[in-house]
């Protein structure tokens, strides 16, 4: 079995992906994607875009990010240099879970993807500088339909890791809390 679905605190829809990795005194190679593995496993996503992301410095925390419909984003997201603490927030207003946050470690040690889908904001902190994030998009980014919700907000209550100062984008400083998104999240019922 090259891919494995870890179970998470929201069943079936978050899925944590390991693969089979093979290794010697060289290093290691792997498959990270395999379209017929992972409808084997029952994800069968179309993706139709790849993303990197880097961060310099510990510390640094992106999102909480989601996409509306009709362009709503399932992510595929691997850590692949550092280490990331990522946190997923179920967004669907008739959800047994919604509001409800799981965070997962990723890093470039454990190989580990997650999978993130429609419905869900995502958002990571750097746990250490130099940070790489590949991730792969079922749906093209829209700037109209892109939406952050403050990573801080009450109502969510994430507990981040600690640090000293969060380094945050102005688009982050600047998001809504949760009851500020109401309305558009309607759209995610269904």
């Amino acid at each position: 079995m090259k891919f494995e679905v870890v179970s998470t605190h929201f069943g079936g829809a978050v899925k944590v992906i390991k693969q089979k990795v093979f290794g010697d005194g060289r290093g290691f190679f792997m498959e990270a994607y395999n379209r017929e593995e992972f409808k084997r496993i029952g994800i069968d996503i179309e993706f139709v875009q790849d993303n990197l992301s880097y961060s310099a410095t510990a510390g640094t925390l992106r999102g909480i990010h989601y996409q509306l419909p009709p362009k709503a984003q399932t992510k595929l997201v691997r850590c692949i240099k550092g280490v990331i603490y990522d946190v997923v927030v179920d967004l669907r207003p008739n959800s047994l879970t919604f509001k409800q946050w799981e965070a997962f470690v990723l890093s470039e040690h454990n190989k580990l993807q997650l999978l993130v889908p429609k419905g869900f904001g995502h958002a990571f902190l750097t746990l250490t500088d130099n940070v790489l994030i590949y991730y792969k998009v079922d749906e093209y980014y829209s700037p109209e339909h892109d939406r952050s919700l403050a990573w801080n907000d009450p109502d969510i209550n994430v507990e981040w890791p600690y640090f000293d100062e969060y380094v945050l984008s102005e688009k982050d400083k600047s998001a809504n809390v949760l009851v500020d998104h109401m309305e558009e999240l309607e759209l995610f019922r269904g």
